[in-house]
């Protein structure tokens, strides 16, 4: 089980490394409802973002999780799958 949570620092990194997107952290925690577009990321970006998430976790992620549509819902999303193991 994995006791740490994906931070809005990890996902700015994130978003830089899988999309080359660069986002203040402080900007994505503050803007964390608004949709993923608005940052310029786009759905292939975060499916890149998945990937890195899985392989980095060593485990599948929800289909779904590349369909979420904001920073929040996809941590939100991403630490309920890591933090119940499944």
């Amino acid at each position: 089980m994995i006791t740490t949570e994906v931070t809005f620092e990890e996902l700015s990194a994130l978003m830089k490394q899988a999309a080359g997107i660069s986002v203040d952290p402080l900007e994505l925690k503050e803007a964390a409802e608004s949709p993923f577009d608005s940052f310029g990321l786009d759905s292939l970006g975060l499916l890149g973002i998945v990937g890195e998430l899985e392989n980095r976790y060593g485990q599948s992620l929800p289909p779904d999780t590349e369909r979420c549509r904001t920073p929040r819902e996809f941590l939100n999303l991403i630490n309920g799958t890591l933090t119940a193991g499944a």
